[in-house]
């Protein structure tokens, strides 16, 4: 049975891509990769007290959001946001809970086989080596903006996007399914895609099929160009999954996915 471990940098999630992730999603997508017991579970998060002094509406949904995150078994640690100015005298607000994360982590580590890092900030790159040098396992879970140099050093990425329930899929339907265009015919104007259909290692199908006619951008076609250029980009399509005449999946309504941020 591995001892796990889960450190979040709830901030960087949060600004790229992963507010309003789903923290015992995240417990369970670490319980199935295997045997596997959570031990630690560590959410680091900014804590602005001079705003939350000053306005009691903020500081309340703020304890709500913080007592959500607390509910599902994750250990709370607070950086208080710092207000000073910069060079041009603009006032920066600043809440970087990096060390500790990385100080816990290593200190932690002791008792842990297995370490999921929730952040895709490069300055972590560090923390993963010297935690593999202990002979940790490390993987790592990310939206965007993510450091390359950091997803090739992890022993396993997870993109959070496409990760099912992490984040919801749209505002109406749960059942929309994210993939990636690993494979494209740009003539004829075909494709498959890599789809992850649950939390567990094997929970992942290349096979579903994607035709440009099911795919618009903005609700209008794209052309053969644009529609390899998603595989280029490791572009992240959204879709419903439908059957093919000759019994396999294909993907329809298809668009590509976009987060606001």
């Amino acid at each position: 049975m591995l001892k796990a471990g889960i450190f979040l940098d709830v901030e960087n999630l949060s600004r790229n891509g992963g507010w309003g992730v789903r923290y015992e999603v995240i417990k369970e997508l670490v319980a199935a990769q295997g045997p596997v017991t959570v031990l630690r579970a560590n959410a680091y998060l900014a804590v602005d007290v001079e705003r939350e002094a000053e306005d009691p509406a903020y500081r309340q949904r703020q304890s709500d959001y913080r007592g959500a995150i607390r509910r599902t078994g994750f250990h709370l640690i607070h950086k208080e946001v710092r207000r000073y100015r910069d060079s041009e005298g603009e006032m920066v607000l600043k809440a970087n809970a990096d060390l500790d994360l990385a100080v816990d982590a290593l200190l932690q580590s002791d008792n842990l086989d297995y370490i999921l890092l929730g952040s895709g900030d490069g300055d972590f790159l560090r923390l993963v080596r010297a935690l593999q040098s202990r002979g940790k396992r490390v993987d790592l879970i990310s939206f965007a903006n993510t450091s390359s140099e950091l997803v090739r050093e992890v022993d396993n990425y997870f993109n959070g996007f496409l990760i099912p329930n992490v984040v919801p899929a749209d505002n109406v339907r749960e059942t929309r399914l994210r993939g990636v265009l690993h494979a494209v015919n740009e003539e004829k104007g075909f494709g498959f895609m890599t789809v992850r259909t649950g939390l567990g290692p094997d929970d992942v199908r290349y096979d579903v099929f994607c035709h440009i006619t099911d795919v618009s951008k903005g609700g209008q076609p794209i052309d053969n160009a644009t529609f390899a250029n998603l595989r280029n980009r490791r572009a992240i399509i959204e879709f419903d999954l439908a059957p093919t005449d000759d019994g396999r999946v294909k993907a329809v309504n298809a668009r590509e996915f976009r987060w606001t941020g």
